[in-house]
């Protein structure tokens, strides 16, 4: 069966990633988008596809509600919302938004694999070890960029490096750090790492 994707991501070397392991598992047209606009735009431009698979922090999205406006638009669509950093909570807030399946980045490749073809022929897919899950600790309402450059502050990477590593640019990463700092009380960037080992968030 010839299976029809959409990969919609903003960070280029994760989604071509995804894309080249899914036309090495069999799955031929893999089309891709950057942001929540350009995947909507390329399912009207298709006509459908098979799956559409929506990054959970991509620009556009705002989490869920990018999800809905994606289900409003084109109801018959099916969707599922793939993360690197949304919680357990909100892999079933996706579910009950009528995404037809949640898909970890950390999952192993022939998962993914047989996730997005299980999907791809109309069957939802639930990871129960990850859905069953508590939440982690509150990270001091931070977004999940802010989390994930706050992640990067704890490990030591300077700006620069956080940046390559979210491929971000550096002042937007810079900006993340006067908004996260701001946000959890921290004086600096060695402030904030104590304040999040002290709360147990990494």
């Amino acid at each position: 069966m010839r299976v029809r994707l959409l990969i919609a991501d903003d960070h280029d070397l994760v989604r071509d990633a995804i894309a080249a392991l899914l036309r090495a598992g069999g799955c031929e047209e893999v089309a891709v988008a950057g942001t929540l606009p350009e995947a909507l735009t390329a399912v009207q431009a298709a006509g459908g596809f098979d799956l559409v698979l929506l990054d959970y922090d991509m620009p556009g999205m705002d989490g869920i509600d990018g999800l809905i406006e994606m289900r409003r638009t084109f109801p018959a669509q099916p969707v599922a919302i793939i993360s690197g950093v949304a919680r357990p909570s909100t892999a079933r807030e996706a579910l009950e938004a009528g995404a037809i399946g949640f898909i970890p980045k950390a999952m192993p490749a022939r998962s993914i694999i047989g996730a997005v073809t299980l999907m791809a022929s109309g069957s939802v897919f639930a990871p129960f070890d990850f859905l069953k899950q508590e939440d982690p600790p509150s990270q001091g309402g931070l977004s999940a960029r802010e989390t994930e450059v706050l992640r990067g502050i704890c490990a030591g990477r300077t700006n620069k490096e956080i940046a390559r590593d979210m491929d971000l640019q550096e002042v937007t990463v810079k900006l993340h750090v006067r908004t996260l700092t701001r946000k959890i009380g921290a004086r600096n960037r060695t402030h904030a790492a104590m304040i999040a080992r002290e709360n147990g968030w990494f």
